[in-house]
């Protein structure tokens, strides 16, 4: 069952946790507040609030599976990856990334692949960065446990660099079953690296933001967002990731 965090002082307290804090401008009659729609606003005001999303066209259709990975479970995908070496990665990793959460989610966040304290622990988004999304998770009423965690690659790059093309099109198929399996009604690709990947463009995180996607193998609506690693090194731009997220929540809220 989804966990909620719905006391809007608890809210409040993740949000100044995520560096976002309350404001508003000096005219009342336009007053703005940065914090998640009140509970009286009701649903309707909430849809009314966000573009709609075009109907997904339908996944395209799987390709032949002689590997047999489409007939697979969460489980049985994980220990594939274990023993995966179907690319240069594997040579240097400590632990496969799989991935964590909420088999059953609503809502998925896709990154782009382990960083070192990742790849010693074998958890996506842990560190900094972890608690940062967390953060923001709970800026959105959500827990840890409530989403669905995964990257595009399941091994870490050396040095953090951005994966090859070969790299990410050996964990393509892991990641899509993943989709597949946990049906999330929304996915959020947070870092330039993981949108492009995931929505097959070669479009700055700047022009992909604020527009609607849709995953094209599954047909799952998709949002673009900044990494949180991006956000501690930049966080002047929290006010942006966070009207990213408030979309999200506009989505999962007319999804229900």
């Amino acid at each position: 069952m989804t966990r909620r965090v719905d006391d809007p002082t608890l809210r409040q307290a993740y949000l100044e946790a995520m560096g976002v804090q309350a404001w508003a401008r000096r005219d009342a009659a336009v007053e703005r507040v940065a914090a998640p729609v009140s509970e009286a606003a009701g649903a309707g005001s909430l849809a009314s609030d966000v573009t709609s999303v075009p109907t997904p066209p339908s996944p395209t259709p799987a390709p032949m599976d002689p590997s047999g990975i489409g007939a697979l479970d969460l489980g049985g995908l994980a220990r594939v990856v274990a023993d995966c070496q179907a690319c240069a990665l594997a040579a240097g990793r400590t632990h496969t990334v799989f991935g964590v959460g909420d088999p059953s989610a609503r809502l998925m966040i896709v990154g782009e692949g382990p960083g070192a304290e990742e790849d010693r622990q074998g958890e996506p988004f842990v560190g900094r960065a972890g608690r940062l999304l967390n953060a923001m998770l709970r800026a959105m009423g959500l827990d840890r446990e409530a989403v669905y965690i995964a990257n595009i690659v399941k091994c870490r790059p050396p040095n953090n660099r951005d994966p090859r093309p070969e790299e990410v099109a050996a964990c393509s198929r892991f990641l899509r079953r993943q989709i597949e399996l946990v049906r999330p009604g929304i996915i959020v690709a947070v870092g330039r690296v993981a949108a492009q990947n995931l929505l097959g463009s070669t479009e700055t995180l700047g022009r992909m933001r604020g527009r609607e996607h849709v995953h094209a193998a599954t047909g799952t609506p998709v949002v673009v967002t900044y990494h949180p690693a991006y956000l501690l090194r930049t966080p002047a731009d929290k006010w942006k990731a966070w009207e990213d997220l408030r979309r999200v929540m506009r989505l999962l809220e007319r999804d229900r």
